[in-house]
């Protein structure tokens, strides 16, 4: 497997770790929105996987985790713009 990440257009970048996988102390957990909060855009959508950098297992996690914590009001579902 490589160890770059191929863009299309010549470039290679550095492959995406797994945070939680590098750093075992961390934990998904849907009541520690700070952890959340980087797997979220601005506009409140849930970070895909390629972009995010997570192994298909803790995307997972961290999907649900999101969703949880939505449902009890730690974290919102949208923002709102204003004009």
């Amino acid at each position: 497997m490589r160890n770059y990440r191929f863009d299309g257009k010549g470039r290679r970048g550095r492959r995406k770790v797994d945070r939680f996988l590098a750093d075992k102390t961390l934990v998904i957990d849907y009541k520690d929105p700070s952890i959340l909060k980087y797997f979220i855009t601005e506009r409140g959508k849930i970070v895909p996987r390629r972009v995010s950098g997570l192994c298909a297992k803790n995307q997972r996690k961290i999907t649900q985790a999101i969703k949880r914590a939505r449902m009890v009001a730690l974290m919102p579902f949208t923002t709102v713009k204003a004009h």
